[in-house]
Parts: C-alpha cells; sequence; structure tokens
C-alpha cells in the first residue's frame, strides 16, 4: 500500500498536504481534497468511506479488481472506472483506476499497472484557471494521461506487426513467429474489448447531465473521446494487418506445399520410365525378344534416357522443375 497524494487545493491553488485520517480530511468551504492510494489497506479505505460516505457498491467493485470501464451515479457522486495498460518485455500488463469525484473530493484508488501522477497534478496546479473548477478537471487530468498512455503501446506493436508482415514476405515464418503473431492478436482483442466501455465513459462525461461534472469541463471530455476513437482506429488498422499477414503465410505455405508437390510428382513420372523398363526385363521368362540381340541393352538405355529427358524438358517448361 501507497499513499501517493493527499493534497487539499482551493480556487486553483495547492494549500496543505493533510493526513489520511477524518481530522485531516476535515475542509473548510470552497476546497477539495486529492487523494491517491495504490493498493490501500482496509483501514485506508475505511477512512475515506467513513468521511466521503462512498457506496457499498462502489466499494465492492474497488475490493473485486476486475472491472472493465464503467461510469456510475451514487447521489451527488460519480464513480468512474478506467483501464491501465502497459508493455512488458513479450506481453501486456492491465491495471485499474478507480475514481470517485464529488464536490469536495476526487479520490482515485489503483490496482495492477500504476504510473506516477505527479505529472498530472503538477500541470493542472500550473494552470490555476482549471484546477479551480474542482474535481471535474482532476478527473479529466487523469482519465486524459490513461489515454495517452495507450499510444505507445500501440505503437510499439504497431512496429512489431509492420515487422512481422515484411518477414513474412521475405520468408516463411517459424513456429515461434506464428505464436508471437496468436498472442499479439489476442492481446489487441482484449485491448479493443476494453477500449469499447472506455468510449463509452467518456462518451457519458461529454454528454450526460451528470453531478459533480460542470458544463464548462464538457468540452475537455470531448477531447479523451477524440483520442480514444484515434487509439481504437489504429488498433482496428492493427487487426486488419494482422489478418492479412495470417492469410500471406497461409498462401505462402500452400504455395510452397503446391511446389513441392509438383517436384515430386514430376520426379515421380520421370523415374517412372526407367523403373517400368526394367520390371519388364526383370521377368523371368526364357522368350523374350532383344534378349540374345547384340544392340538390345544399349537400345533400352538410349530409350530410358531420351523419354527420362523429354520428361524433364516438359516439367521444366512448365515450370514443375
Amino acid at each position: 500500500m501507497t499513499i501517493e497524494a493527499c493534497w487539499v487545493y482551493k480556487d486553483g491553488q495547492k494549500l496543505r498536504q493533510v493526513p489520511l485520517s477524518p481530522e485531516g480530511l476535515r475542509l473548510k468551504p470552497g476546497e477539495f481534497v486529492w487523494v491517491e492510494l495504490t493498493h490501500p489497506t482496509d483501514a485506508e479505505l475505511e477512512v475515506l468511506i467513513n468521511r466521503f460516505h462512498l457506496h457499498p457498491l462502489a466499494i465492492e467493485d474497488v475490493r473485486a479488481k476486475s472491472q472493465l470501464p464503467k461510469l456510475e451515479v451514487y447521489g451527488e457522486e460519480l464513480f468512474v472506472v478506467a483501464r491501465t495498460i502497459r508493455r512488458n518485455v513479450d506481453h501486456l500488463e492491465h491495471g485499474e483506476v478507480h475514481m470517485f469525484v464529488g464536490r469536495d473530493h476526487f479520490l482515485c484508488i489503483r490496482h495492477g499497472v500504476t504510473f506516477d501522477l505527479d505529472p498530472v497534478r503538477q500541470t493542472l496546479e500550473a494552470t490555476p484557471t482549471l484546477l479551480m473548477h474542482g474535481p471535474d478537471m482532476a478527473l479529466h487530468a487523469v482519465l486524459d494521461y490513461i489515454v495517452d498512455s495507450y499510444v505507445p503501446v500501440v505503437d510499439e506493436a504497431e512496429d512489431g506487426v509492420l515487422a512481422m508482415e515484411q518477414k513474412t514476405l521475405d520468408a516463411f515464418l517459424s513456429r515461434s513467429e506464428i505464436r508471437l503473431l496468436f498472442a499479439l492478436r489476442r492481446e489487441m482483442i482484449k485491448f479493443r474489448r476494453m477500449l469499447g466501455p472506455m468510449e463509452e465513459v467518456t462518451y457519458k462525461l461529454e454528454h450526460s447531465d451528470l453531478p459533480s461534472i460542470d458544463a464548462e469541463a464538457r468540452p475537455y471530455f470531448r477531447d479523451v473521446s477524440d483520442h480514444l476513437r484515434r487509439v481504437n482506429g489504429r488498433l482496428a488498422g492493427l487487426s486488419e494487418v494482422l489478418a492479412s499477414v495470417f492469410e500471406v503465410a497461409n498462401l505462402l505455405e500452400q504455395q510452397r506445399q503446391s511446389s513441392i508437390t509438383r517436384t515430386l510428382a514430376a520426379w515421380a513420372a520421370i523415374l517412372a520410365v526407367p523403373t517400368a523398363v526394367a520390371g519388364i526385363y526383370g521377368m523371368n521368362f526364357e522368350h523374350m525378344p532383344e534378349l540374345k540381340w547384340t544392340y538390345g541393352y544399349p537400345l533400352v538405355l538410349t530409350f530410358i534416357v531420351l523419354i527420362c529427358s523429354g520428361l524433364y524438358v516438359a516439367f521444366k517448361r512448365s515450370k514443375w522443375l
């Protein structure tokens, strides 16, 4: 557990840092508190529950740690769940951010993949005209930061997919590379499954009349929605590229197998001629023509060479060899 931040603001200005306790969270009129917790303990959650009267269903979601992005309204308070994502070597790691937004508080509780929100607070503190709007602008700043963190993940995925596409055209994929393609496909499907609910959350924040969200703040959430749509569009393009890589790899493999089959069939046809002739003369009959003829043996060899040569030339012209 980590208490990342517990700051009190008023009129766009940082006033003081307070302890996470009932006494520390007592606020004066016009003030709001920004609290950030990572993997909080039950005792820390109890302080927030008792001080801000958080709804039991929302707290149940916080403790479950397995929620898709969503927005819920409990009286005069918003409960927002967002998902974080980060690449770790060869796979994606996921996390959750649970946010409670009221008139006098912005509570941010994080699980799984976490990141430093100090730059977000510092940016807001540097623009008091935004911060003075209150907790709704804190919600926008965090959501915008989360969505922007998706972009490097998509960039890296694009680089990997395009490199794999080029390799598919240059050479046949190995078993490990095929497994990597399937892993990338699964990751993109999970990613897009997460982005859908995230877009619903930002759409509601932009268009719905919600408590603790001022009308002046709605255009800012439209900007977050635009970023999400761009990320989703890029992921859709990646999915198409992945599908084309699979299709091209399959076609090339079929072509290779067909080429091998034609080559084997051509050589089998060529070898069938001497095999047939040798089989005939290998039969144990006493009276067979050409057996005692002086030129029989070289004539048969010449016949075999001519037929096999003719077949070789024919298969070569048809590109079977």
